[in-house]
């Protein structure tokens, strides 16, 4: 009987698992160390007090598949060369095949002052505690209300900006809006890559009336004195910064933007686990380094890898990863049959609920192409143009979504 074993009990973990389970000749192995799994897609949500935060966690053991065998520890090494991992408690556990879907951690010294800063006082994040968010929503009087986003990558990218809308409606029900600058400060370039999703984006900026700071990354937060330094990472020649004086920004130097602000809500900088990142598994910029298509290790073949630590250039979401599982499955059953690897590719597949007020959401779906490649399924739903804001796509996310999440998605089924 080969030993399949996966590090990580999130979404690609718990998924990979349960789908292995239904085949014969395998045995599996879930090497988890946390007490709770979490669904943290409405996490969003919760930060604009429109859904339960208890409702976001389930004990782990209650979606931990039976028969497989879980390993509460945390994973500490990678030693693909003798198909082992090495556990924080130094108990080595040997497999033939091994799937790596062990999420992102937060990079907290990553932007000078975080660390320092984050959770406390007006400095939010859903990222972290979403509960905090809502609180300083809730205690929000006027000024700046900065929302941003560092230069890695980062968890479902279109969150900070999700966030924001939210923040946004909810400022213009409490007639706050004629004292408040909603401020979305990004080091990208556009609110969205995706051009259909783009345009009805940037209608929703200049419905809430929101400034849009493209090509602006955060590096230094300054609690104490309510400032968030922007650095210009443009690399565009004969552009300049255009100050507003009402959001009180100004230069420090050429390429430094100093901010202040009255509420701050960000995401941190983000990274693989050190266990990846240190491992010869990893890429130069410390994501695991497998084939786009078939996510096959480059170097190591019975090695796989799911989820937000691939070096993957898509979204990292959790519908990226319902359609990577699948994938992999196939992959490493053929390969246990001596089969090799078969035609079945990831295509790049993620999608983005993009939240734009309470009770509109606009969905954008996308490969790794940059096309926008919305479901069939949802005309079952009577939704024409899912890059369009819709109620019914609010549904989805506050209801549907999560619904197929644990009854779908974790018991191994197609959705």
């Amino acid at each position: 009987m080969k030993k399949l074993v996966i590090v990580g009990g999130g979404t690609g973990g718990i998924m990979t698992a349960t789908q292995f389970l239904k085949k014969e000749n395998v045995s599996v192995t879930v090497i988890e160390p946390a007490e709770y799994h979490y669904y943290q897609p409405a996490w969003t949500l919760v930060g604009a007090n429109t859904y339960d935060f208890e409702k976001t966690k389930r004990k782990m053991a209650d979606v931990m598949p039976d028969g497989v065998e879980w390993i509460k520890e945390y994973a500490e090494t990678l030693e693909p060369d003798k198909n082992t991992v090495i556990l924080k408690s130094g108990k080595e556990v040997v497999y033939d095949y091994l799937v790596l879907s062990p999420g992102l951690v937060m990079d907290l010294d990553g932007i000078e002052g975080l660390r320092e800063a984050l959770g406390k006082g007006v400095v939010c994040s859903n990222y972290t505690d979403p509960k905090h968010t809502w609180e300083v929503l809730k205690n929000f009087k006027g000024g700046n209300a900065v929302f941003t986003q560092p230069t890695t990558p980062i968890k479902c990218g279109g969150a900070p900006q999700k966030i924001a809308y939210l923040a946004a409606d909810y400022f213009k029900k409490k007639g706050l809006s004629d004292k408040t600058n909603v401020i979305f400060a990004t080091p990208g370039s556009v609110i969205f890559g995706v051009k259909p999703v783009r345009e009805t984006l940037e209608g929703v900026l200049q419905r809430y009336g929101m400034h849009f700071k493209p090509h602006y990354a955060p590096i230094k937060i300054d609690a104490d004195k309510k400032i968030i330094t922007f650095k210009w990472s443009s690399s565009a020649e004969n552009q300049c910064v255009v100050n507003e004086d009402k959001l009180g920004e100004t230069m420090s130097g050429q390429q430094f933007i100093e901010m202040p602000f009255d509420m701050l809500h960000l995401a941190p900088p983000q990274k693989a686990p050190d266990f990846v990142r240190n491992s010869v598994l990893a890429n130069d910029a410390g994501w695991l380094d497998v084939d786009t298509g078939t996510l096959q290790h480059k170097k190591y073949p019975n090695v796989f890898g799911i989820g937000d630590a691939a070096a993957l250039p898509t979204a990292k979401t959790g519908a990226a990863i319902r359609k990577q599982v699948p994938v992999v499955v196939e992959n490493i059953s053929r390969l246990i049959k001596d089969q090799g690897i078969g035609d079945k590719k990831y295509n790049g597949y993620s999608s983005c609920p993009l939240v734009t007020g309470y009770g509109k959401m606009v969905l954008a779906e996308f490969d790794y192409d940059g096309n926008f490649t919305p479901d069939p399924k949802l005309k079952q739903m009577l939704i024409k143009d899912s890059s369009e804001e819709h109620w019914r796509l609010w549904v989805l996310k506050k209801y549907i979504l999560p619904y197929l999440y644990w009854n779908k998605m974790l018991k191994g089924k197609d959705v």
